[in-house]
C-alpha cells in the first residue's frame, strides 16, 4: 500500500476523487496508526508518522468512499495525571462525516475503567464499537437555496426524525423513520399547510445509547448524547450506513428546501457520549483526554455542568476548532440553515463562571459563514449561574423559558402573574431591550420534547416517568401544568371540553405574542405521552406522531392512547399560524413605545391595556393578587417600521381578550378604539369563525367569555 505524507488540514478523511487524505489530532499520542477495516473482520494498520502541531496525517492513494477505518493510539494510560490512551481501542475519528455500526455494551467496551489498569490492553473493541467511514462529498445540489426566511415571518416547528414519520400511513414502511421520510410529499405537504417556514431537528449528529439504558432494554431516543459532530446518525438512514446518510440527509433539506422550509439542528456541543470517568473510550478521551474535556481537580474526574458526565474544554483551541468547523460543515456541505444550541450556556464556560464574551461566542461573531445562520440558544445548564435567559450576545435568538413559565401559570390560575405576562405577551423587552435586541430574540414556546406535550399539560398534574425505569425520580416534578380536574385519561365531557379548550388557549396565546412561536411535533393533533415528562428513552408508539388516516399496518397503538388525532385542533392551529403569517401587527421587529407614532391617521398609542370592564389597566390592577384578565388593544396603524422596500407598514387593529380566570366576565369593548369590531376567534367554541360568518361586536358593548378563554377582535382598516 503506498502512503504518501499527505497534509494536517483539513482533519479527517478527506476523500478527492483519486484517494483520501487522513489527519487527526493528539498532542498526548506517542504513535498513531490509522486502522483500515475489511468485510472479513481483519484490518491494516498503518503509521501515521507525519505530525504538523500535533496533527498526525497520511495520504493513502486508491482509498475510497465506504472504506471503514479507525484509529489506534498509542500513549500513556496515567489518569491521575489525565492521560488516558489505550492502543486497544479502536477510536471514531472526531471528524468522521459518516459512522458505521453501533456499540456493542461489553466488557471490550468499557471494562478497563473500572480500576484495572493491567487489562487494558488486552482489549480488542474492533469488534463491539462504531466505525468511521470515508464518504463521497459530492451531491447534485441542483439549484438549491437557503429560503433564508426572516425571523418575523419564522414559524418553528421541533420535531425528532423517527418520531415524527414512524406513523404516518402514506409513507411506505422502509421508509419511515428516517431521513427519506422528510422528504416525503405528504410530510412536507402537511407542514406547508400548517404554515411552518423551520423544521428544528432534535439531534441528528452521531450519537450512543449508554450501556445503563441498553440494559434496561431502553434506547436514547432524544439522542443527546452525541459521539460523532460530523455524521448525520446513521438508524435514521434507510440507504444504507456507509455513506448513503449522508446523501440521504442532503435530499431531505434540499426537498425541504424546495418547499420553503428551512432546516434547523438541535446540536449538542457541550459535551460527549463518553461520559464520566467510568464511561467508554470511543474518540476523544483515547485521542486526548486532557485536551478535550474539563478534568476536575483530581484528573481522574470530570467537570461536569451538563448532568452527563462531562464537559467539553471551551478553552481548548482544538474544541473550538473542532465545533466551528463542525458548524461550517453543516452549512457549507449539508446547506442548513441553522443551529439551537443544546445547554448552551456551558459553552459560554471558559472557566467557570458563564461569560458572554467567551472564545466561542468571539469565534461565532466574526465567522463569515456561522455568523449568517440562525443562531438558538438553549440559554442554561445545570451548572452554578447556569440559567442565563436573557443573557446571551446581540447575535442570538433563545429559547424563552420564562415566556413558557408564565403563559403556563396564566392559564392554570397561578396569583400574581399578569405583570410579567404582559412583558412576554408583547416579546420580553425586560430581557432582549437593554443589549439592542428586538422581540424576535425570544423564541417563545409553550411545549418542548423536555416536558409535557401540550395534551399531557392540560391533563396530568404529576409526571408519570415509570416506564424510564428511575423509580419515576427523573424529569422535572414542577411542570406548572393542569389537569382540569382529573388526572390522565377521562370520559367526563366537561373535562374534556375544558382541556380542549385550554389547549387552544395556549395555542392562539403563543401565535399571537411577539418574538418568534415554536410548536412542539404533534401538538397540533393532541399527541400525548400519557404524562411522561421525559421520554428521552422510550421509542415506541408512546412518542411517535399519530397521523390521520389510521395507523400504518402492522403498527401497534395502544401504547399511544385510545383517542386517534384530532383535528379539530390541528385546524384550529393552522388556523392561528396563518392568521399571525397575514398580519404583521403579530410580529413586530421592534418593541413597543406606549405611545402614538408618527404618520398614523389617529392619536391612538401603539398598544393599550384595559381591564375586562374596559378602563386602562392602572398600576394597581397589575399587581392584583387574583387578576387573570385583560384586553389589550394592538394598533395596526401604529407598527412604525418600515416594509423590505421601506414603505411605512399598517395592518388591520386587534383587541385581544384573555380571561384565565376560573369564572365567566364579561368584557367591555373600549369606547374610543373603534366603533365596531369583528369576533374571529373565541376559545370557547371547538372552531374559528370563518369570513361571512363572524359577529360583530360595537364598541362600549359587552362581550362575555367563560372560564378560561381567550377572544380575538378584529377592526378592518
Amino acid at each position: 500500500m503506498q502512503v504518501w505524507p499527505g497534509h494536517a488540514y483539513p482533519l479527517g478523511a478527506n476523500y478527492d476523487g483519486a484517494g483520501t487524505n487522513f489527519a487527526v489530532f493528539s498532542e498526548a499520542a506517542e504513535r498513531v496508526e490509522l486502522c483500515l477495516l475489511h468485510e472479513d473482520g481483519s484490518e491494516t494498520a498503518v503509521e501515521l508518522r507525519e505530525s504538523d502541531g500535533f496533527v498526525r496525517h497520511a495520504y493513502l492513494p486508491g482509498v475510497l468512499p465506504g472504506q471503514r477505518y479507525g484509529f489506534r493510539v498509542h500513549g500513556p494510560y496515567t489518569p491521575e495525571s489525565g492521560r488516558r490512551c489505550n492502543s486497544a481501542k479502536l477510536l471514531l475519528d472526531p471528524y468522521a462525516k459518516a459512522v458505521s455500526g453501533a456499540v456493542d455494551w461489553n466488557e471490550a467496551v468499557y471494562g478497563y475503567h473500572f480500576g484495572d489498569p493491567e487489562r487494558r490492553n488486552d482489549l480488542d473493541s474492533a469488534p463491539h464499537t462504531m466505525t468511521s467511514v470515508v464518504i463521497n462529498p459530492y451531491f447534485d445540489w441542483g439549484d438549491d437555496r437557503s429560503p433564508r426566511t426572516d425571523y418575523h415571518h419564522t414559524v418553528l416547528y421541533e420535531a425528532h426524525v423517527k418520531g415524527l414519520t414512524m406513523l404516518h400511513p402514506e409513507l411506505p414502511g422502509e421508509l419511515r423513520g428516517t431521513y427519506a421520510a422528510l422528504a416525503h410529499p405528504a410530510v412536507i405537504g402537511h407542514l406547508t399547510d400548517l404554515g411552518v417556514t423551520a423544521l428544528e431537528l432534535m439531534p441528528v449528529h452521531q450519537f450512543v445509547t449508554d450501556h445503563r439504558l441498553a440494559d434496561q432494554g431502553l434506547v436514547n431516543y432524544w439522542g443527546y448524547n452525541t459521539i460523532g459532530f460530523f455524521a448525520p446518525h446513521n438508524a435514521y438512514a434507510s440507504w444504507g450506513e456507509c455513506g448513503e446518510q449522508v446523501q440521504e440527509f442532503k435530499h431531505a433539506v434540499r426537498a425541504l428546501h424546495q418547499a420553503g422550509i428551512e432546516v434547523i439542528l438541535d446540536v449538542v456541543y457541550n459535551h460527549t457520549a463518553e461520559g464520566n470517568h467510568l464511561g467508554p473510550t470511543l474518540s476523544f478521551r483515547g485521542l486526548d483526554n486532557a485536551s478535550y474535556y474539563r478534568l476536575a481537580e483530581d484528573p481522574r474526574y470530570y467537570t461536569d455542568t451538563t448532568g452527563t458526565g462531562n464537559s467539553l474544554l471551551m478553552r481548548s483551541p482544538h474544541v473550538l476548532q473542532l465545533i466551528m468547523d463542525s458548524l461550517r460543515y453543516w452549512v457549507t456541505e449539508m446547506h442548513v440553515d441553522g443551529f439551537r444550541f443544546d445547554l448552551a450556556a456551558t459553552l459560554a464556560r471558559q472557566f467557570h463562571e458563564v461569560d458572554r464574551l467567551s472564545s466561542f461566542f468571539d469565534l461565532v461573531q466574526q465567522d463569515p459563514v456561522v455568523s449568517r445562520v440562525k443562531l438558538i440558544a438553549e440559554p442554561w445548564d445545570v451548572g452554578e449561574g447556569g440559567y442565563q435567559v436573557g443573557n446571551f450576545p446581540p447575535l442570538w435568538t433563545e429559547w424563552n423559558g420564562r415566556y413558557r413559565d408564565t403563559v403556563r401559570d396564566l392559564w392554570r390560575g397561578e396569583p400574581r402573574t399578569l405583570a410579567e405576562f404582559g412583558s412576554r405577551l408583547t416579546g420580553s423587552s425586560d430581557l432582549y431591550q437593554d443589549d439592542g435586541r428586538r422581540p424576535l430574540a425570544s423564541i417563545n414556546f409553550v411545549t418542548c420534547h423536555d416536558g409535557f406535550t401540550l395534551r399531557d399539560l392540560v391533563s396530568y398534574d404529576e409526571k408519570h416517568n415509570e416506564a424510564n425505569g428511575e423509580g419515576n425520580s427523573d424529569g422535572e416534578s414542577h411542570n406548572r401544568s393542569w389537569n382540569c380536574g382529573a388526572e390522565g385519561e377521562s370520559d367526563d365531557p366537561g373535562i374534556l371540553a375544558l382541556r380542549r379548550r385550554q389547549q387552544r388557549n395556549f395555542i392562539a396565546t403563543l401565535l399571537l405574542s411577539q418574538g418568534v412561536p415554536m410548536l412542539g411535533h404533534g401538538d397540533e393533533f393532541g399527541r400525548t405521552q400519557r404524562g411522561n415528562n421525559n421520554a428521552y428513552c422510550q421509542d415506541s408508539p408512546l412518542t411517535w406522531v399519530r397521523w390521520p388516516g389510521g395507523m400504518p399496518a402492522g403498527a401497534d397503538g395502544e401504547e399511544a392512547g385510545a383517542e386517534g388525532p384530532d383535528q379539530a385542533l390541528c385546524e384550529f392551529v393552522r388556523t392561528m399560524v396563518w392568521l399571525r403569517r397575514d398580519h404583521p401587527v403579530f410580529r413586530r421587529r421592534r418593541f413597543f413605545h406606549g405611545r402614538p407614532s408618527e404618520g398614523t391617521r389617529d392619536e391612538l398609542s401603539d398598544i393599550a391595556w384595559f381591564t375586562p370592564e374596559g378602563e386602562e389597566m392602572s398600576p394597581g390592577n397589575w399587581q392584583e393578587a387574583q387578576a387573570g384578565s385583560l384586553t389589550v388593544f394592538l394598533n395596526g396603524d401604529a407598527i412604525s417600521e418600515p416594509g423590505e422596500r421601506g414603505e411605512r407598514i399598517t395592518d388591520d387593529s386587534f383587541l385581544l381578550l384573555f380571561n384565565a380566570e376560573s369564572k365567566p366576565l364579561d368584557f367591555v369593548i373600549p369606547a374610543d378604539h373603534g366603533s365596531e369590531w369583528e369576533l374571529l376567534v373565541n376559545t370557547a367554541e371547538e372552531s374559528v369563525h370563518a369570513a361571512g360568518d363572524r359577529p360583530t361586536v360595537p364598541a362600549a358593548a359587552r362581550l362575555p367569555l367563560p372560564p378560561r378563554t381567550m377572544a380575538v377582535l378584529r377592526r378592518p382598516r
